[in-house]
């Protein structure tokens, strides 16, 4: 009875909506390498990472953020990273990457009759994803000293900062669960036990860092994300990644949008903006007629991703019908948001929490 619940979430290209799926039989000599190494690291092609292959530039730094951060070998466990991610999905009001990273936590923790120690990692797990949850309520660990050394910094942020990225894009182009719709209580938990079990068998392994990086060419780090210096591997797949969803952004998004979203995160405190549409409508009576429907959309997509519906997608669509514009518009915004939200992160972490 399980598995059959299951099949839904191991067919993840049936999950994406509002762009045509790519298939690996269609998929050209790019996609299909990204493909390739996210079935063969993470045990499935995940739906997060799959939504972006209209875009194989930015499919490719999608994979190459997740994978150097949350698959790859370091100095921190898979658990404290998945902790991290599932903390920042929560935030995000990502309710499908807090039910997949949620049952791979669970999976990857100790059961009720664990070690003392083993109690005592996971309460240190959830100390360090509430300092690293960003809400933008003022609280989240801001003035308290960061509760894991500075060698960390990079391996740490760099999972946050890469869930703020890709909660707001499965926001937009992901349903809300892996799992099929309606299903009763006691089938929903058992087929998320499996789930998470699945899921367990790819972070057992910890593949060699830096093997993605050669998927793009290598890039200067920008100032604002310094905190990963530390890392090369890190710093090369943010670095690359970064260009290559910049070079999107240029292609996709007028140039007023970009200066707009740029300014407005800029004063953001990351949390919730106003109810309804209000404050959006504002901030885009600056622009041009034309560009409006591509700033509404950069906006929500940066500021409240899961406040997206079907209207903003067909006026933006109207005047850039292709789904490469839409994913490379939405990667921009998304990445936008995850950089200026990371920036700060990482200051406080490099600073003692004082930043």
């Amino acid at each position: 009875m399980v598995i059959p619940l299951l099949r839904p979430a191991l067919r993840p290209l049936a999950q994406i909506r509002r762009v045509a799926p790519v298939r690996p039989a269609d998929a050209g000599k790019e996609v299909a390498r990204v493909y390739a190494e996210v079935e063969r690291e993470f045990g499935l092609l995940a739906p997060p990472i799959g939504l972006h292959a209209p875009s194989p530039a930015v499919l490719a730094a999608s994979w190459v953020m997740l994978r150097e951060t949350l698959l790859a070998a370091g100095r921190v466990d898979r658990a404290l990273k998945e902790a991290v991610a599932v903390a920042v999905s929560e935030a995000n009001a990502c309710p499908f990457c807090t039910e997949v990273h949620g049952a791979t936590l669970a999976a990857l923790r100790p059961g009720p009759g664990a070690s003392a120690g083993a109690r005592a990692a996971a309460g240190r797990e959830r100390e360090v994803a509430d300092w690293l949850r960003e809400t933008g309520d003022g609280a989240g660990g801001r003035g308290a000293r960061p509760p894991f050394p500075a060698d960390r910094v990079p391996e740490l942020v760099g999972v946050a900062v890469t869930f703020h990225y890709l909660n707001r894009m499965v926001n937009l182009f992901l349903e809300e669960s892996p799992l099929p719709a309606g299903l009763p209580a006691p089938a929903r938990s058992a087929a998320t036990a499996v789930l998470g079990r699945l899921m367990r068998r790819s972070a057992r392994g910890t593949p060699p860092a830096g093997a993605s990086l050669d998927l793009l060419p290598s890039a200067p780090l920008p100032a604002d994300l310094r905190w990963a210096a530390g890392t090369p591997s890190i710093a090369g797949a943010f670095a690359r990644a970064a260009a290559a969803i910049d070079e999107a952004g240029a292609r996709s998004v007028p140039d007023g949008v970009r200066r707009l979203v740029t300014a407005g995160l800029a004063g953001w405190d990351g949390g919730p903006p106003g109810t309804g549409r209000a404050w959006v409508e504002d901030e885009v009576s600056a622009l041009p007629e034309e560009q409006r429907p591509a700033g509404r959309l950069a906006l929500l997509v940066a500021k409240a991703s899961y406040r997206v519906d079907d209207g903003l997608v067909a006026e933006f669509r109207r005047g850039r019908p292709g789904d490469a514009a839409l994913v490379e518009l939405a990667s921009w915004a998304a990445l936008a948001a995850a950089r200026e939200l990371g920036a700060r992160l990482g200051e406080r972490a490099l600073t003692g929490g004082h930043g």
